[in-house]
C-alpha cells in the first residue's frame, strides 16, 4: 500500500509569519507519535507567495483520518497565552485561508548511499 501525502496550504500575511512558526514550534512532537505518521515539514515561502505548506506523509488515508478525528484536535487547541487569553478568549488564527491537498506516493527516492566509508 502506498503512503499518502497531505499538504495543507496556509495563506499567511507577512505580519503573521512569526506567529505561525512559533505556534508550530510550540506543538513540536504532537504528531510524531501518531499511528501511521511518517513525515512532517513546515515550508516557508521564499518569494512570490504568502502561502506556507504543511507537508505530512502517512502510511494510509485511514491513519490520517484517525489522527484528524483524535489527537489532531488536541494539537490544534490554542495554548494558554501569557498575553491575556482570559475568559476562554481564543487567539486569532495566523492564517487567513487554508486548503488541503491530498496525494498518493507513486514514486520516491532518497540520496544514493556512497560505497566509500
Amino acid at each position: 500500500m502506498a503512503s499518502v501525502v497531505k499538504i495543507n496550504v496556509l495563506t499567511v500575511p507577512s505580519e503573521q509569519r512569526e506567529v505561525l512558526e512559533k505556534r508550530f514550534a510550540a506543538r513540536a512532537g504532537s504528531v510524531e507519535n501518531s499511528d501511521g505518521f511518517e513525515w512532517f515539514e513546515l515550508l516557508r515561502p521564499l518569494e512570490g507567495t504568502d502561502q506556507y505548506l504543511v507537508y505530512t506523509r502517512w502510511r494510509s488515508e485511514k491513519d490520517f483520518e484517525a489522527w484528524m478525528a483524535g489527537s489532531m484536535r488536541g494539537a490544534h487547541k490554542p495554548a494558554e497565552s501569557a498575553q491575556g487569553g482570559q475568559g476562554g478568549e481564543q487567539p486569532k488564527p495566523a492564517a487567513t485561508g487554508s486548503t488541503l491537498w491530498s496525494f498518493e506516493v507513486v514514486q520516491s527516492a532518497g540520496p544514493k548511499q556512497s560505497d566509500e566509508g
